[in-house]
């Protein structure tokens, strides 16, 4: 049975989750405060951390900073407020690898679990994660996974392969269960920054809402278009 360890100083929530998960078959831990949650990991190892981000003792973003240095390939969510975009964003950037709101919707907890099971598979095979597909009127980088900082230089290769089809339109399509990392999203913004000036029209589809919002509060939409899937953004006009 995989381990789920929970971190997060409201009992009320810890029994929450402890029920939830348990209902999917996950053998859950649990921790009232961020150091607990530290002790907890360094004992039993689970592969996946759900941790409120404001907690008295320990904060969620040093419960976050300890774990990845204990095992950087521990799949950590954080538990965020809404509009605490700020402390998400920091998050990512310090290889979160996906948050989800308070109060919790029972479908969003579902979607992050799905999510970071399939990037836990996908990483034992990294080099499947990014692929290259030649459509009629576009070029189409496939993505899965998490993307990190190890993932760019496979995603800017496949991008300029991209970009050397000649074709207008340009898609990196985001598969439903990616997720982006702050060293992800730093190496796709430059390399969208760099195609600018060329005469492409970039499109980033498949992001879950989550990344969406991130992306817009970052800029990132300024330099390619949104859209929820490649066909549709096949089907659209250029912005």
């Amino acid at each position: 049975m995989r381990k789920i360890l929970v971190v997060d100083d409201e009992q009320p929530t810890l029994k929450m989750f402890s029920l939830l998960l348990s209902a999917y078959g996950y053998e859950v831990l649990t921790a009232e405060n961020g150091k607990m949650g530290v002790d907890a990991f360094r004992e039993h190892s689970p592969w996946l951390v759900l941790t409120d981000i404001k907690m008295p003792v320990m904060d969620g973003i040093e419960v976050l900073k300890q774990i990845k240095a204990i095992n950087p390939h521990t799949e950590v969510i954080v538990i965020t407020g809404h509009g605490d975009m700020d402390l998400a964003i920091q998050a990512l950037n310090l290889d979160a690898t996906d948050f989800i709101n308070k109060p919790l919707q029972r479908d969003a907890l579902e979607k992050a679990l799905e999510r970071a099971g399939e990037r836990l598979a996908i990483a034992r095979s990294e080099e499947e994660q990014v692929c290259l597909e030649e459509r009629p009127s576009a070029a189409v980088v496939n993505v899965r996974g998490n993307v990190t900082g190890h993932t760019i230089p496979h995603l800017n290769e496949a991008f300029d392969k991209a970009l050397g089809m000649d074709k207008p339109t340009v898609i990196i399509d985001f598969d439903e269960n990616a997720s982006i990392n702050g060293a992800g999203i730093s190496g796709l913004t430059e390399l969208l920054s760099r195609t600018r000036d060329k005469n492409v029209r970039v499109v980033l589809a498949g992001l879950s809402s989550n990344f969406k919002a991130v992306f817009a509060s970052m800029g990132i939409t300024r330099l390619a278009e949104l859209f929820d899937n490649a066909d549709e953004a096949l089907s659209s006009r250029p912005a």
